[in-house]
């Protein structure tokens, strides 16, 4: 496997990486309102974040990107709360340690309280990576008729979260995760995989590509499939495929201490930054 040289976790990489995941919430909330048009689906930028809801209890219901350059006034901060409240619902922040400082003492003073933390982890990418599968584990695209199946894999892996590390400070309604998937999986530079075992689903994850970013994401693993490999396979499989398209750079967003987080440090990955989580009720 050829060797990445080290990352240096700057303010100018994380801003790439936010756009990123900008870019990917905005895209799902998109793919959102074109699902259901009677959705008041909210993009509204805020700085150089944005602002997304994408329907009740949606994982994309929050703020992120911002602080990184462009400032935002009270007055539009004052929207965007309004906009949630609105729809019954807490503004939620994902803010990263690179980001201006004082955008999180601001929103301190305005009543955000926080309430986690997730971690941005990062490997650069090089022409040549091999995609390894662990015995008995067959990994491969997923066809269209295979989506539900993918989806469901998905949830049902989400639903009986891993317990090592520090606990999410979300939950979802199943409802909301297989929108949530399933408008992402619309979405453009996104793919989708499967993992089997014997022939049976017992895995899946995805992959988007964007300027040069591989976003890995959506990964499970069913629970009676645990501790086989299935994750470490995923991960090669997108990796591989990350950098045969040209991509420079790999990311991946888990839990602080997570078995996700140890998958992925043990194939090279080094943390960029800490987003923390802020939320006003």
């Amino acid at each position: 496997m050829p060797t990445e040289p080290n990352l240096f976790a700057g303010t100018e990489l994380s801003a790439r990486v936010e756009r990123a995941e900008r870019s990917l919430i905005e895209q799902g909330a998109r793919a959102a309102a074109a699902r259901d048009p009677q959705l008041r689906v909210l993009t509204q930028p805020l700085g150089s974040g944005l602002a997304v809801w994408a329907g009740p209890g949606s994982p994309f219901d929050k703020v992120v990107g911002v602080g990184m350059d462009g400032e935002f006034s009270d007055q539009e901060l004052a929207a965007v709360e309004q906009e949630f409240a609105d729809r019954d619902t807490p503004v939620q922040f994902e803010v990263s340690t690179l980001a201006d400082p004082a955008v999180v003492e601001r929103l301190t003073r305005r009543g955000y309280v926080l309430v986690g933390f997730e971690n941005v982890l990062g490997l650069r990418l090089a022409p040549g990576r091999q995609a390894n599968s662990a015995h008995g584990v067959e990994i491969a695209p997923a066809t269209p008729a295979q989506f539900d199946t993918w989806l469901q894999v998905c949830v049902d892996g989400f639903a009986t979260p891993d317990t090592q590390g520090v606990p999410s400070s979300e939950e979802f309604p199943r409802e909301s995760l297989e929108h949530a998937m399933g408008d992402l999986a619309a979405t453009t530079g996104f793919s989708r995989l499967i993992a089997q075992v014997d022939g049976v689903a017992a895995g899946s994850a995805s992959l988007r590509l964007h300027d040069g970013i591989a976003q890995l994401c959506g990964a499970s693993t069913l629970p009676a499939f645990r501790r086989r490999g299935i994750q470490a396979s995923l991960l090669a499989h997108r990796l591989a495929t990350a950098a045969a398209a040209g991509c420079d750079l790999a990311t991946v967003t888990v839990l602080p201490g997570s078995k996700s987080q140890q998958n992925v440090q043990r194939l090279g990955f080094q943390l960029l930054y800490v987003r923390t989580i802020l939320v006003k009720a």
